[in-house]
């Protein structure tokens, strides 16, 4: 048996794997399937199922989403990792028609870490920003 994940293996890992490969698989590795999510906006949710389903919706409207992580600082419980997000609005989702913008955002999430796998999780980043931008009427053409 390998030794547990540590934080910050697990934060690299979750976005190297489940965001970037959307290798649904290392979410249940990686995520105990009692484990709180605290999303921008307000919402919450429990465990592995719920969080591949909001990825779901988020990659329905920004299919070619990349998110680079830009820098981490872990200790023994703990990983907190700045990234940034870039895609293009092609999919109908969220609410919104494609409009074919570019996007680009950056966020912090800071996890729990407890036996190797994420047992909380919080997202800050600008939602309001994004929905603005995907929103926003099409530029005039003249």
């Amino acid at each position: 048996m390998s030794a547990p994940h540590t934080p910050a293996e697990v934060g690299r890992l979750w976005f190297d794997k489940i965001w970037n490969e959307r290798d649904a698989s290392m979410a249940h590795k990686l995520m105990a399937e009692d484990a709180i999510g605290y999303l921008e906006g307000g919402q919450q949710i429990v465990g592995p199922g719920p969080f591949l389903e909001f990825q779901r919706q988020f990659l329905t409207t920004i299919p070619d989403l990349q998110l680079e992580v830009l820098d981490s600082v872990s200790d023994e419980n703990t990983v907190c990792v700045q990234w940034q997000a870039k895609g293009t609005h092609t999919g109908v989702g969220m609410g919104f028609v494609p409009s074919g913008r570019r996007v680009s955002f950056r966020g912090v999430t800071w996890f729990k870490v407890k036996d190797g796998r994420v047992a909380e999780g919080r997202d800050f980043w600008n939602l309001n920003g994004l929905i603005q931008t995907l929103s926003a009427p099409p530029p005039a053409t003249i």
